[in-house]
């Protein structure tokens, strides 16, 4: 079917139960433009809608090729209902049965899908198309990785057996994948090498960013101080968190991962070894999938991934009290202990002298990070 132009009355609700409307696969980036521009909300339509609405028509959903995209989710492995984006809208559970006195109102930073919406909305309409065709320059630019990882997280389900997974620390099968390439980073937009194809197989424990860690100077700027850092280890200029702070346009409010995503594939040379970053809703996959997809950006590409969690001690034991949602470093593994190493930019010190010293590389089980991931509303990642 086509794609739906803006309508000219207040947009309504998706009913719950159905999903939301899927527009013709985009099989051009022309596709693409035409598409976002005819379904972006005028400014009048988003002032009248309720919140429910206001996310419908800002976290649309378009079919690149074969891949399906939601604004502020990512790729998706298929479209969510309009009781799902609901459920993404509301605040996430903090605080688990039995956890007493682990409280804290520190948000450390990620913009929150509500607040992710809210920006959105507030922008006038051709500043927001703008945005809107940013984030989707990126997604059509890796929609063949986008493929592959939703290809690898097919092959790594459960059965429909119900037979056991098999073990994560498990040796991957071989995949052909591009030898990496790192040089030297360029001044403007790195375009990703496509060098011959050969079978490679991401080593038993691998990592990356040595002595790169930063510590973020405000509560709400782990994005920029996690940007720091990625980009740090990149081209050894240490630019301050302020400048990055402006880039990726965050606010006291956070910082949303499509800007990172953004000034990762703008400002650093990681693309010429990984592939173009995508933002990726891992939702579908399982802790296995998780780990493999890590094993294979961190030990192959040998490129950063930006982790976007949920701040919470039952996942992260070295804090004192919980927060909100994050971003961190994703910098190595260890197959064996079934690792993923990462540059925690938080200091819970720093912002009260009751919380732990927390920031550094930590060493956290795979299935501990993939579980954070998931508490987080947004449930994805960039890489």
């Amino acid at each position: 079917m086509t794609p739906t132009t803006a309508p000219t009355t207040a947009p309504t609700s998706t009913p719950p139960s159905e999903p939301v409307a899927e527009p013709e696969a985009a099989r051009s980036w022309s596709d693409v433009v035409k598409q976002v521009t005819e379904t972006s909300p005028n400014d009048l339509q988003l002032k009248a809608a309720d919140t429910s609405a206001q996310a419908s028509s800002i976290m649309r959903c378009f079919t690149l090729e074969e891949e399906n995209y939601c604004l502020g989710l990512g790729f998706v492995d298929r479209v969510p209902t309009g009781a799902q984006l609901q459920e993404v809208m509301s605040p996430p559970a903090v605080r688990a049965d039995g956890e007493v006195g682990v409280e804290q109102d520190i948000p450390t930073g990620d913009l929150t899908p509500a607040a992710f919406v809210a920006e959105r909305a507030a922008m006038p309409k051709s500043v927001r198309v703008t945005t809107e065709l940013d984030e989707m320059q990126a997604a059509w630019d890796g929609r063949a990785k986008a493929r592959d990882l939703r290809l690898l997280a097919e092959t790594r389900s459960p059965s429909a057996s119900g037979e056991e997974e098999e073990r994560a620390d498990a040796t991957p099968t071989p995949t052909p994948t591009v030898t990496p390439t790192r040089t030297a980073p360029t001044q403007g937009t790195p375009a990703p090498v496509t060098p011959s194809v050969v079978p490679v197989v991401a080593p038993g424990a691998a990592y990356i960013m040595k002595g790169f860690q930063t510590s973020q100077e405000k509560g709400y700027w782990c994005g920029p101080a996690t940007f720091q850092s990625i980009d740090w280890a990149d081209d050894n200029q240490k630019d301050t968190q302020a400048s990055w702070a402006k880039d990726l346009g965050a606010t006291s409010s956070g910082t949303a991962i499509s800007a990172m995503v953004k000034q990762t594939n703008l400002k650093t040379a990681w693309p010429k070894s990984a592939g173009t970053y995508i933002v990726q809703n891992v939702s579908g996959w399982n802790s296995k999938t998780f780990m493999t997809v890590h094993e294979k950006h961190l030990g192959v590409y040998k490129a950063p991934v930006i982790e976007h969690v949920q701040l919470l001690k039952r996942y992260f034991p070295y804090l004192a009290f919980n927060h909100s949602g994050h971003y961190q470093v994703g910098r190595g593994y260890d197959r064996a202990k079934n690792t993923i190493a990462i540059f925690e930019v938080f200091n819970e010190r720093r912002f009260n002298s009751r919380g732990n010293v927390t920031d550094g590389p930590k060493n956290i089980p795979a299935s501990a990070l993939f579980n954070a991931t998931l508490a987080n509303s947004f449930k994805n990642i960039g890489l």
